[in-house]
Formats: C-alpha cells, sequence, structure tokens
C-alpha cells in the first residue's frame, strides 16, 4: 500500500486495523478506548514503504484491579512487516500520564485515529494538561535528540529518515522553551518554532527526499542541519514551570471509566 499524503492513512489498511481492534478486543476480553498512528506517518514525514504503528489504550474488566499477582499491562501484536499493533492498559496509562510521559502526550495528539471514546478521551486529553510537565518534556525529548545525534549523524552520508529522528525532538524541545505549552505531535506545526528561511528550505528539500524514497535511503550529510542541530544541543537550559497536581483525580477517573467501559 503506497500513499503520498502528509499524514498518509490509506482505507483499506484503517479497515484492517480496525478488524484487528475488533479481534483484540474478542481475544481478551477488554475494551479499547483510544487507538492511533504513531510514528513517521502521524509526523508527517512518511516513507513510501513507512510501515503502520498503532497504538491504543485499553481498559480490562473489573475482576483484573483485584487481584494478588500484578498482571501483565501491555498488549503486543507485531502482526507483520506493514503493521505493528500494541497498547497500554488504562491503569498503566495514567500512571504514565502523572508523569508527562511524553510518548502519551503524542499519542492524545494523533493526527490519526482510529476509533476513540469520546467520554473516556476527552477528559483523558485535559487530565495530560493538567499534568503536562515542561521539565520532564524537555529533558525527554533532548536526551532522544542527543542519542539519535551520536548514533545515526556522524557519517559523511546519512539516511534521510535518521535527520528527522534528531530534528522532530530538537523542535519539541525549542516548543517547551519557547512556552507554547505540549509540544504536538505533527512535525508541521513543530516548525513553527523556526524563522530561518534557509533553515527551513534545506528541511523542505529533505522532506520532499524522505517522502519519495523507501527507508532505507541514504544522502550526502547536509552542513546547514548539522550547524543547527549543533547550536540547539549546546543551548543553555531555560527556568521552566513545574507541575504539582493532586492524583486523586486520576484514581477518580480511573474508577468511572471502569464503571462505564467494563
Amino acid at each position: 500500500m503506497v500513499c503520498t499524503e502528509t499524514h498518509p492513512l490509506c482505507s483499506s489498511m484503517r479497515e484492517r486495523v480496525l478488524q484487528e481492534l475488533e479481534r483484540l478486543e474478542h481475544e481478551r476480553n477488554v475494551k479499547v478506548l483510544y487507538a492511533c498512528e504513531s510514528g513517521s506517518r502521524a509526523w508527517g514525514f512518511a516513507s513510501t514503504d513507512s510501515d503502520y504503528d498503532v497504538r491504543f489504550v485499553y481498559v480490562e474488566k473489573p475482576d483484573w484491579f483485584v487481584q494478588v499477582d500484578t498482571p501483565r499491562d501491555v498488549i503486543e501484536r507485531p502482526l507483520d512487516d506493514e503493521l505493528d499493533v500494541s497498547g497500554w492498559e488504562l491503569r498503566k496509562t495514567l500512571g504514565l500520564l502523572r508523569k508527562s510521559n511524553p510518548t502519551l502526550l503524542e499519542w492524545l495528539d494523533s493526527p490519526l485515529v482510529y476509533r476513540q471514546e469520546t467520554q473516556a478521551v476527552e477528559p483523558l486529553r485535559a487530565l495530560a494538561e493538567r499534568f503536562y510537565s515542561p521539565p520532564a518534556a524537555r529533558a525527554h525529548y533532548l536526551h532522544m535528540a542527543r542519542n539519535n545525534f551520536r548514533g545515526y549523524l556522524q557519517g559523511d552520508s546519512v539516511r534521510f529518515k535518521k535527520y528527522f529522528y534528531v530534528l522532530r525532538p530538537l523542535l519539541a524541545v525549542r516548543w517547551v522553551d519557547q512556552g507554547r505549552g505540549r509540544p504536538p505531535m505533527t512535525f508541521a506545526r513543530l516548525l513553527e518554532t523556526v524563522d530561518d528561511p534557509a533553515l527551513l528550505a534545506e528541511v523542505d528539500e529533505l522532506l520532499t527526499l524522505k517522502r519519495n524514497a523507501d527507508e532505507a535511503t541514504y544522502g550526502p550529510r547536509r552542513p546547514v542541519l548539522h550547524d543547527f542541530i549543533q547550536a540547539e544541543l549546546e543551548r543553555a537550559v531555560p527556568s521552566l514551570p513545574r507541575t504539582h497536581e493532586d492524583s486523586a483525580q486520576l484514581n477518580r477517573y480511573l474508577r468511572e471509566t471502569v464503571a462505564r467501559y467494563a
């Protein structure tokens, strides 16, 4: 399946994902509250052969919560080279939300949603906003950018996709530092933090190359991007506000959601 849109989601794949989610609910006796696309298709720079990364939040039946042994709270179903499906149980999800987990916050901001229970998801998004921690977000994205830069961008020839694995988290850091709130998932919105025409032109050219190549395509080192990346990695850490929220509201949401959907 080849899609060329900025956020490609072919109707045939959407139907397949919905069928897999229904099968999972039946086999595991759970309720999927939210399912979205994560990864390059949601970020906005998918290649011609990018896979589909489906991520979801689900709730177990009430008996699951009253066991002596701690049950597994993750479902993982790597189905083939094209489709990967995995999700987090609701209590685990709320524990991560309390820590302002950036991966979870990105899921809730995905432009590609397969399905959602609105009465559960809208309050969850509101809680994500209340528990959002700028220092936690900044630390997460900066760590990601540094690791990817060291791991993927040190040669004279670089895979196109790996530039975006450094640029995207660095732009998220800029978003945090500029006081814009939670970093959005999409690369296009993160680019709003940049006002350098030369840099934007370089990124635009690379985006075109990436979207029209396969995942393994290499190209020459791009000095303009390297200079920007190194400057951003060395930028001073600003003073950021910290979040102090009461977990009681998470407990209340968990009880109400289990009662409604389980």
